[in-house]
């Protein structure tokens, strides 16, 4: 198997969008969650989210081209940019066949879905936009991406839920692995904070309601933990063949060593009970990696803030790690960004190589209550200076679906 690193990020978050910025609000225990500001909250349950804020659009799509793009591919495709110019990689000397792009995501233009619904039902068929159904499918950031850089490569979409930006990377690793591809663009992008994608998941019930103070909501692992808080953005990572990254001299984040993925086979949105599935995702990421769990120094958890995954991840690590779960640092970024839905894993990605080139982990904030079913090292409140060789990336979602990355340092 060919070795693969990463060399290019790419992030539009509610931390921000430049990638120092991110990284330094992240390991300050900033929280980027704040009422929501789109649409007038006041009738939901839940009225907080991680918007995209610090964002200027303009500086990387024409507005002639915005018009026909879902919020989701203009945050992808501006993540795209991002990550390519991070990258230094030259499209015009590149075989664009070899070239390629893999990106994610859980729910696709439903903003556009929104909209013109309601164009449909005020005005008429006649008016909705020629543009609708291209906006809203999942597949068609990948394509927009493909089209600006001439990526003639492998291209499509994975749509797993909030594994969604997970599986597309660990995808793209194969495909270079087995000689396929030798630069893949990968991750996700999500843009549901809009009324319909609040709407459906306060009627699931899955949201925090901690409106009152937004900053304190997204608390994973903690006691009084009572729900997710929903983010929009894009993380993207520019992955290539070990040697001919050496030879252009790229900057190189991180290795990605291992891919594991499996499916609890057990309910729609509940994990499986005893977390079977999601621990068969970390041990098959470490196995792939030809690593032991006693190589594994830091995990970003999914950790979503509900009370169900927060628990149930805890017994999944205890059941793939055993008496060394209680010696690795966990820590779930999602309690400053929020959570990400199909883009989750791609932003996590890139925190994960950050802490490997800087030997720090970021904090789980708002960890102020423990829980006796999560007894781990969450890593609380405060950013850790630490050894960081090897960690993993924890991606699961509705349906059952779990994703696990493995990165490491690069000698």
């Amino acid at each position: 198997m060919r070795r693969v690193v990463i060399t290019g990020i790419g992030i539009v978050s509610p931390l921000g969008c430049e990638l120092k910025t991110v990284w330094e609000r992240l390991n300050a225990g900033h929280s980027g969650i704040r009422r929501i500001q789109k649409f007038d909250p006041s009738r939901f349950t839940a009225q907080i989210a991680g918007e995209v804020v610090e964002f200027d659009i303009n500086s990387f799509v024409p507005k002639k081209e915005q018009r026909r793009m879902d919020e989701f591919s203009l945050f992808a495709m501006s993540a795209a940019k991002m990550a390519m110019i991070d990258s230094g990689i030259d499209m015009k000397a590149e075989n664009p066949e070899r070239v390629g792009a893999i990106i994610g995501s859980g729910i696709g233009g439903l903003q556009t879905l929104e909209v013109q619904h309601t164009v449909l039902k005020e005005k008429g068929p006649d008016r909705c936009s020629p543009f609708m159904i291209p906006q809203m499918i999942a597949n068609m950031a990948g394509g927009l991406i493909a089209i600006e850089f001439n990526m003639k490569g492998p291209n499509y979409s994975v749509v797993s839920a909030c594994a969604s930006a997970a599986h597309s990377i660990g995808d793209a690793l194969r495909l270079i692995q087995r000689g396929d591809a030798d630069v893949m663009l990968s991750g996700g992008a999500e843009a549901s904070v809009c009324e319909l994608g609040i709407a459906g998941f306060c009627a699931l019930r899955a949201l925090s309601t901690r409106n009152d103070s937004p900053e304190k909501a997204s608390r994973p692992f903690d006691a009084n933990r009572d729900g997710f808080v929903m983010g929009d953005g894009a993380g993207l990572v520019v992955i290539e063949e070990l040697e001919r990254a050496k030879k252009r001299g790229a900057k190189i984040y991180c290795e990605i060593g291992g891919f594991g993925l499996s499916c609890d086979a057990f309910h729609m949105t509940a994990p499986a009970d005893d977390g079977d599935g999601a621990a068969r995702a970390m041990k098959g990421a470490i196995r792939d990696a030809g690593m032991n769990v006693e190589n594994i120094d830091y995990i970003n958890a999914h950790g979503t803030s509900t009370p169900l995954n927060d628990k149930i991840e805890t017994r999944a690590i205890k059941g793939a790690f055993g008496d060394y779960a209680k010696k690795v640092m966990i820590s779930s970024t999602k309690s400053m960004t929020g959570h990400l839905l199909g883009a989750a894993g791609g932003l996590e990605t890139a925190i994960c190589a950050l802490a490997l080139r800087d030997q720090v982990v970021p904090p789980t904030i708002n960890y102020e209550t423990p829980d006796p079913e999560c007894d781990l090292d969450y890593v609380p409140n405060t950013a850790r200076q630490a050894k960081v060789n090897v960690c993993l990336n924890n991606s699961f979602g509705f349906g059952g679906h779990n994703a696990c990355l493995l990165l490491k340092k690069f000698e």
